[in-house]
């Protein structure tokens, strides 16, 4: 239908039309029979695309909001003649025509949009000026007048940043001017780049941050070069000064036997300018004299025993101050494989008898001190009640104990047991040699220690030059913090990653990501006498109120799939593959409880009644409902799992207090938390149900039903009866909650090519410690 506009705006007609982002009072109006639109800055985004024809006075003047017009090239006629025909914004499914004659100008949509971003720009409102620029670089790339108008908003955005002390936000709207539009005034940006460059180095400078402000002035040198930018020339000779000072200063300690110090310098004098003469020869030197390997941890060592089943830090610092009699070196196809760090073993076909073969002759000091009866003395102090060193799964395995002359301690076990040395995993000090006790039998014996950093020491000569003199263990506050310096060679070793760190360190050319073996548990586990915690349907319903599938893969997978990686049902590993033998004590018939916070809610209403039932029968006052503490090691995985329960259980109504532990430690103090986090190396659970479930372990648990459990497992005579003793505590555990299960976790470590000697599936990081090199 064709009428003529003119009709249209003499009767009369407003259209009003609310704008749906806006205020439900906001309104745009359409056509007018006068005056012109009003601006309305950011809101005209808001609106559909349209140009405006304004009309003569003599046709009855006004405007009106038109579809985009149809022009070729989007350029009005210069002789139009005729009618122009269009679209009325909000007037749906009409035609409007009028005489060419009738109509004074059209102002067109993109020429509006520039018009408002120049002004803006004028105004210095570059917040409202860049939505505007963005539409037009996205709908109107070939404008004529855009490239400058998009100089003009970086380069006085950037003089606005400037002022302000915005420094960083300069110099990347500045460069980006530069390589946008190179003939935009050049020798004013390139001055201008020159003076925010020589702020910028100066606040590194100031801020100790020399590394930063080297690779920004190595950047800037190669992009811009010495002659564009003043500035460059300036802090190359102040770097250049500084490296070599910082060069002679380490010269300086090698010679005074300094060595810590002259690496440190050294390093140091190279990150300021990579490129000084005889940098990199003066680190080789160095590391050749004195090797030392600095390596990032999560938590350093408060306690070392490389025996701990709770403690990552522990056991890992432990293995390089502490042999243990036998070491875990793996996993086999049954149990774990253990070497007798003092010699063979030999075990009889029917597996009562198990003998301890010596070969000191093969072994150096003070290994090779050891007596056979010490050895008899300790193992039988290991199955003799009322001593510190009572482990009664070993007094239940063995019966006697002997020697048969001085390198031959003879076992003889009640019954066949299938995995006798995992049941002697004894740390040994120099107690054991007739020293002092306490003292150091690895490779290094700890040194200075400050709030974040321990020093371990070779303990005696080098027994090879390029043996590392040093194992200086660096607290990371977070992982990304570690991952960070060991990409900027202020690392070795990375000993703790998170899954989607491994994942980013693997696509570098210098690092070496592996994955330990041996999966961990996480579980919590109750540590107080708190009345309901007490009960197993209320740990039942704190279990159904943990969307523990959800915090596994979203918080601490970061969305990645990794194998071995899952929610378990069980505090026992489930293995990494399908047939691992490493789950052998996994029952993967039983699966994990779901996230089912309704059910928790009603778990606890019925334990509540069950309460106040027994209460009440024994006339006694139903236990206040205390808020839960629970505890964590500190460290940011632990932390962010336990802030992602603690954010799910108090949708049940909980009262829930978090309770950071000191440094190094992964169990409370009695009284201050009600369950603890733990991360725990359940890698051989014939022996290690009983440190976790046992009423003298971490769990405390004095329910029969898991102690029958236990002495099932420890009377077990073959790997049948082991298996299925494991299964069915598994399914105890699983009814009865003594822990509540979360998942498992693959972990991984990181070293730089640098160094060598490391090892492949090793258990512990510390494990071949002794025969890492340094290779510059």
């Amino acid at each position: 239908m064709n009428i003529k506009i003119q009709s249209l705006l003499c009767a009369g007609v407003w259209l009003l039309c609310t704008v749906g982002a806006g205020s439900a009072s906001a309104q745009i109006v359409n056509y007018s029979d006068s005056g012109v639109p009003d601006r309305v800055g950011l809101e005209l985004l808001q609106e559909e695309p349209h140009d405006i024809i304004y009309l003569t006075e003599e046709s009855g003047g006004g405007w009106v909001k038109a579809r985009l017009l149809d022009f070729p090239g989007r350029k009005i006629p210069s002789e139009p003649k005729g009618v122009l025909q269009f679209e009325v914004i909000g007037i749906e499914t009409k035609q409007f025509v009028t005489d060419w004659k009738n109509i004074e100008k059209i102002d067109l949509w993109e020429i509006r949009l520039e018009r408002e971003t120049a002004q803006m720009i004028a105004e210095e409102d570059f917040k409202g000026a860049y939505p505007f620029l963005s539409v037009l670089i996205r709908d109107y790339p070939n404008r004529p007048g855009l490239r400058k108008l998009r100089s003009e908003f970086l380069w006085k955005d950037a003089i606005k940043r400037a002022k302000s002390g915005e420094f960083e936000a300069t110099l990347a709207m500045l460069e980006e001017l530069w390589r946008y539009a190179p003939e935009f005034q050049p020798k004013t940006v390139l001055g201008a780049l020159s003076g925010v460059t020589d702020k910028l180095m100066m606040k590194l400078v100031k801020d100790g941050d020399l590394e930063h402000a080297q690779q920004m002035l190595a950047r800037l040198e190669k992009d811009y070069g010495e002659s564009r930018l003043a500035s460059i020339s300036k802090w190359n000779k102040l770097f250049l000064q500084l490296a070599q000072k910082k060069q002679s200063e380490a010269i300086a300690a090698l010679e005074a036997k300094d060595y810590r110090a002259a690496r440190a310098l050294s390093r140091e004098s190279v990150a300021v300018r990579p490129d000084i003469d005889g940098g990199k020869e003066l680190i080789r030197k160095i590391d050749t004299i004195y090797p030392l390997v600095r390596v990032g941890v999560l938590q350093t060592a408060t306690v070392l025993d490389p025996t701990r089943i709770d403690n990552w830090a522990s056991r890992r610092a432990g293995r390089l101050v502490y042999r243990t009699l036998f070491e875990m070196k793996g996993a086999g196809p049954e149990g774990g494989e253990y070497d007798f760090v003092f010699g063979e073993t030999e075990t009889t076909p029917y597996r009562t008898q198990f003998d301890l073969v010596l070969e000191t002759e093969k072994l150096k000091p003070p290994l090779s001190e050891i007596q056979g009866f010490t050895i008899a003395d300790k193992i039988a102090e290991r199955a003799t009640r009322n001593t510190p060193e009572y482990f009664s799964p070993w007094a239940a395995a063995v019966t006697a104990i002997g020697m048969d002359g001085p390198k031959r301690v003879e076992c003889t076990l009640r019954r066949p047991h299938v995995l006798p040395s995992c049941l002697l995993q004894i740390p040994i000090d120099g107690s054991w040699f007739g020293g002092k006790e306490g003292a150091p039998t690895g490779a290094y014996k700890r040194d200075a220690e400050s709030e974040d950093t321990v020093r371990y020491i070779l303990a005696a000569e080098p027994e090879r030059p390029e043996q590392l003199r040093e194992v200086v263990e660096i607290r990371q506050a977070s992982a990304s913090d570690g991952v960070s310096m060991l990409l900027q060679g202020e690392l070795d070793v990375l000993d703790q990653l998170f899954p989607a760190d491994a994942v980013r360190l693997s696509k570098s050319r210098d690092i070496r990501v592996k994955n330990y073996p041996l999966p961990t548990v996480h579980m919590l586990v109750p540590c107080s006498d708190h009345a309901y915690l007490a009960e197993r349907t209320f740990r039942r319903a704190l279990v159904y109120g943990i969307n523990r599938a959800d915090i596994l893969n979203g918080e601490l997978l970061e969305g990645l799939e990794v194998p071995g990686c899952q929610v378990v049902s069980g505090p026992f590993p489930a293995g990494i593959e399908m047939d691992d033998p490493l789950g052998y004590a996994y029952d993967k018939s039983i699966a994990p409880r779901r996230y089912e916070p309704r059910l928790a809610k009603l778990l606890m209403t019925l334990n509540a009644n069950q309460m106040k039932a027994i209460a009440d029968r024994k006339k006694e006052t139903v236990p206040e409902m205390k808020p839960i503490r629970l505890a964590f090691p500190a460290d940011n995985l632990s932390r962010v799992a336990c802030e992602a329960i603690m954010s799910q259980w108090q949708l049940l109504d909980l009262k829930i207090e978090l309770v950071e532990l000191p440094v190094g430690r992964t169990y409370p103090d009695p009284g201050t938390a009600d369950i603890v986090y733990v991360s725990a190396a359940i890698w051989e659970p014939i022996i290690d149900a009983r440190r976790l479930l046992g009423p003298e372990g971490l769990a405390g648990s004095s329910d029969q039903l898991v102690g029958l459990g236990l002495r099932r497992i420890e009377e077990a005579r073959d790997w049948r009866m082991v298996r299925d003793g494991l299964l069915d505590l598994h399914a105890i555990a699983h009814h009865e909650l003594p822990v509540l299960p979360l998942w498992q976790m693959v972990d991984s470590y990181a070293y730089r090519r640098e160094l060598t000697g490391v090892g492949n599936d090793i258990v512990s990081l510390y494990q071949n410690a002794d025969k890492w090199q340094l290779n510059q």
